[in-house]
């Protein structure tokens, strides 16, 4: 799995990552593709039940639910496929607790690292199964397109 995450996506993961701190923030990805290159269409914030702790997260369902019926209903090939949360250590590798809760190894997990507030790093992972374990996942931003602007060649 590759992950295709346009900055702006990216961004709002981040700033509700920094927000949250020094709570954990959470939220699902969206996407779709077919083999290796996945793309990312949107994020969608959820409410983390344990935000009263410093070090955990749990996504609310309700969200989960509604994303589910949202996609299920428009038809749409988007799906949801990971979700991401942030660590308030600054590190964005998973956690003994991450390896604990993860019951779904086709989901990617992307992690913002947290530091004093600022987010540090970002890093996507999937669970390999056969050896219970976290593999990292690529992820590859886009370039911006630019558009240049012609000159007319009598004001050139």
């Amino acid at each position: 799995m590759i992950l295709q995450i346009d900055a702006k996506l990216t961004k709002q993961m981040v700033d509700a990552a920094e927000v949250a701190f020094p709570a954990e923030a959470c939220g699902l990805v969206i996407g779709r593709g077919k083999g290796q290159l996945i793309r990312v269409t949107r994020v969608v914030p959820a409410g983390n039940l344990l935000a009263t702790t410093d070090d955990r997260f749990e996504l609310d369902p309700a969200v989960r639910i509604a994303v589910e019926k949202e996609l299920r209903d428009s038809g749409t090939k988007d799906r949801i496929i990971g979700h991401y949360h942030s660590h308030t250590d600054g590190t964005a590798d998973p956690s003994a607790t991450d390896r604990a809760m993860a019951h779904e190894p086709e989901l990617a997990w992307l992690i913002i690292g947290v530091l004093d507030g600022q987010a540090i790093q970002t890093l996507a992972h999937r669970l390999d199964e056969k050896r219970g374990q976290f593999r990292p996942v690529p992820i590859r931003t886009p370039k911006a397109k630019i558009a240049l602007a012609t000159v007319p060649e009598d004001q050139a």
